[in-house]
C-alpha cells in the first residue's frame, strides 16, 4: 500500500523521531502532532489528556501513528506517575481514535502503540499474540490503551497494536540508561539475571511499523521483539563482548526494588515474548541477535 502523507503523535521520542526520519527520506510527507501552537503546516495541535485534536491538520493524511504517552522508565512509579502514565496513553488513544472515526475521508490504517507489558510475568513460559493479558499494573494498562482505540475499529478503520519490547537504542528507553554504565565499566546482570528480556533493535522496531502501515491486511496486535528473546545474563554477557568491557558488577534485587519501587518489576520481571504474527506476516528482521543489535546501536 502507498501511503504519502502521515500523521505521528509521540514524534520526538526514541521510535518517533527514528521513524520521521526513516519516513522523509523515502519522501513521505510527515505531519507532526504537537502539544503547543504549530509553527508550520506540518504540524497538528492536540491536547491528549483533554481530548481535543485538530482534525482538520488530519484531513488528507493516509496513516495515523501513534507513540505518545509519559515514559514508562523514567521516573519512580508514584501512584500519581502511574495516573499519568495511564492517561497519557488511554486518553490520547481515545482522542484520536474519536479524531480518526470523525474524519470525512477515511484513513487507511491507524497504527497505536502498545507495550510486551500486557503479557506481564511469563517466566520460561514464551508466549505471543494469541497469549492472554496478564496481571497488574502493565498489562491492565496495555488492556485498557489498546481498548482505547475502539472508535477507530468501529469506524472500519484498520487498525493495528505494536506491542514493543526493549527497544535497543542508544538515544533513549532502557538501552539509553544501560549504555553510559557499560561503556564506564559499571554494568551488569540485575537481580540473578535469570528474567528473560525480550528486545528488538531500534531499525528493527522501524521497519515493522513500517510494514504494519504498508501491509494491507494486517490488524489486530503484534509483538515487536526480536525471534528469540534472552535473558537478563546473556544480554549482559553480550554488551561486554560487543563494548569491550567488563561486567562484574551485580544489582542486587533488593538494591533494585529499594531504588526503583514497583517499577523494579518490570526490570527483574520475566517477559519471554515471540513475534509469531510479524514473522508470519512476512517480515524479516535485520537485526535478530542480540550483538548486531547492540553494534547498531553503540
Amino acid at each position: 500500500m502507498q501511503l504519502s502523507r502521515i500523521a505521528v503523535a509521540g514524534a520526538s521520542g526514541l521510535i518517533g523521531s527514528a521513524l520521521v526520519r526513516s519516513l522523509t527520506a523515502d519522501g513521505h510527507a510527515v505531519v507532526r502532532l504537537v502539544r503547543r501552537e504549530p509553527r508550520s503546516e506540518a504540524e497538528v495541535r492536540w491536547d491528549p489528556e483533554a481530548g481535543r485534536v485538530d482534525t482538520a491538520g488530519l484531513a488528507g493524511c493516509d496513516a495515523v501513528v501513534n507513540l505518545a504517552g509519559a515514559g514508562v522508565g523514567s521516573r519512580r512509579w508514584t501512584d500519581a506517575y502511574k495516573a499519568r502514565i495511564r492517561s497519557s496513553r488511554v486518553l490520547g488513544t481515545k482522542a484520536l481514535a474519536e479524531a480518526v472515526a470523525s474524519l470525512d475521508e477515511p484513513l487507511r490504517v491507524f497504527v497505536n502503540g502498545s507495550a510486551m507489558g500486557y503479557y506481564g510475568e511469563t517466566g520460561d513460559r514464551v508466549v505471543d499474540e494469541n497469549s492472554p493479558a496478564g496481571e497488574g499494573f502493565l498489562p491492565e494498562l496495555c488492556v485498557e490503551w489498546e481498548a482505547a482505540a475502539a472508535p477507530a475499529q468501529q469506524a472500519g478503520v484498520r487498525t493495528v497494536f505494536t506491542r514493543t519490547g526493549l527497544v535497543v537504542g542508544a538515544g533513549g528507553g532502557a538501552w539509553g540508561k544501560l549504555f553510559p554504565l557499560f561503556k564506564a565499566g559499571l554494568g551488569g546482570r540485575m537481580g540473578d539475571g535469570r528474567q528473560y528480556w525480550s528486545f528488538i533493535a531500534l531499525h528493527d522496531e522501524v521497519a515493522a511499523i513500517r510494514h504494519l502501515l504498508e501491509t494491507d491486511g494486517l490488524s489486530g496486535p503484534f509483538n515487536l521483539t526480536a525471534p528469540d528473546p534472552l535473558t537478563n545474563r546473556e544480554i549482559t554477557e553480550a554488551m561486554g563482548r560487543v563494548l569491550h568491557r567488563p561486567t562484574l558488577f551485580t544489582v542486587p534485587a533488593p538494591v533494585l526494588r529499594g531504588v526503583l519501587g514497583e517499577m523494579a518489576g518490570d526490570v527483574l520481571g520475566s517477559a519471554r515474548v515471540r513475534p509469531t504474527r510479524l514473522l508470519e506476516s512476512g517480515f524479516t528482521f535485520a537485526f535478530p541477535d542480540i550483538e548486531g543489535a547492540i553494534r547498531a546501536a553503540a
